[in-house]
């Protein structure tokens, strides 16, 4: 119940990190940390328009997909306090929660007929499919690290007796932090401020959605920064009392927010030929940390 909190509390100020830090490191002022947050209860107060050539999914779809990543928030636990919903083999439903969200949301794009969304749709769920294999390699490798295959478990029996395991937590942030800029489009992958359609890749999705299910689509993408920031923090809390863990999980998002901010103001998006070769760096570095499992283990003795 705690990590629920402490994430729908860190949602509320994460992109406003992100664009704070890229306002200074242009040399602008910028706009105050919750402004994006103030653009979504915006969107909130307004209708949607809906149009008459789009079928139901395409109104349930972005309230389907606030409610996948809803779920998806309360398998994570804070250290060794485990989520509202807790049980073996937990990560897998974690991922295919998420995915059903993105099929939605995906669905909804083709929904509306538009060749400009369908082709963000296709560029979306290539993505998707190519950073699916780096985060089950990862989740596996440190089940097999610690013998548990619940995230509670998982995070709360994970120690680091040696300089390589703590390469491995290392690795495993580097990993999760690429995952959550490619699952949310950002740079270098897709640039969210494009007004160009044929080099979007997210934003071009939901060019028929207006008002309130903008804002939900908006705001999960909060959730999913906050969501994966809080899966970094769990390498790193273990089994911490709450005066330290609650401040250290705050910290580590704010550290988080303000790297994907300082990567986004020194990285240009990379060529749409170029992004699933950088996909693809995941899965290697994903390898990388089950080789060090095994090493650490001594399977290869």
């Amino acid at each position: 119940m705690v990590s629920l909190l402490l994430i729908l509390f860190v949602s509320l100020f994460f992109s406003g990190f992100i664009v704070r830090t890229k306002s200074i490191f242009s040399g602008r002022k910028g706009p105050g940390i919750f402004q994006p947050m103030r653009d979504i209860f915006r969107l909130w107060k307004k209708g949607s328009v809906v149009s008459t050539t789009t079928s139901f999914i395409f109104q349930i779809a972005p309230s389907a997909y606030f409610a996948s990543v809803l779920m998806a928030i309360l398998m994570i636990p804070l250290g060794g306090n485990p989520g509202l919903i807790s049980f073996d083999g937990d990560f897998i439903m974690f991922a295919y929660l998420l995915a059903f969200g993105k099929f939605l949301m995906i669905v909804s794009a083709l929904d509306t007929g538009s060749s400009f969304e369908g082709m963000g749709a296709s560029r979306e769920a290539l993505f998707s499919m190519l950073v699916e294999p780096a985060f089950f390699i990862l989740l596996g490798s440190f089940a097999l690290f610690t013998g548990h295959t619940s995230f509670h478990d998982i995070f709360s029996t994970l120690h680091y007796g040696s300089q390589i395991s703590y390469l491995l937590g290392a690795l495993a942030s580097f990993v999760l932090v690429l995952i959550a800029m490619i699952e949310n489009s950002r740079m270098p992958i897709d640039d969210p401020k494009t007004h160009l359609e044929l080099t979007m890749v997210h934003e071009v999705m939901i060019l028929d959605n207006s008002g309130f299910d903008l804002g939900t689509i908006m705001y999960t993408t909060n959730l999913k920064f906050a969501m994966y920031g809080a899966l970094i923090s769990n390498f790193f809390i273990g089994m911490l009392l709450y005066e330290i863990s609650i401040p250290m999980f705050l910290m580590i998002q704010i550290v988080f927010a303000v790297s994907i901010g300082i990567i986004e103001s020194f990285m240009a998006r990379f060529r749409m030929g170029h992004n699933p070769q950088f996909v693809f760096i995941l899965t290697s570095v994903s390898l990388l940390i089950f080789f060090g499992v095994l090493l650490v283990l001594g399977k290869f003795a």
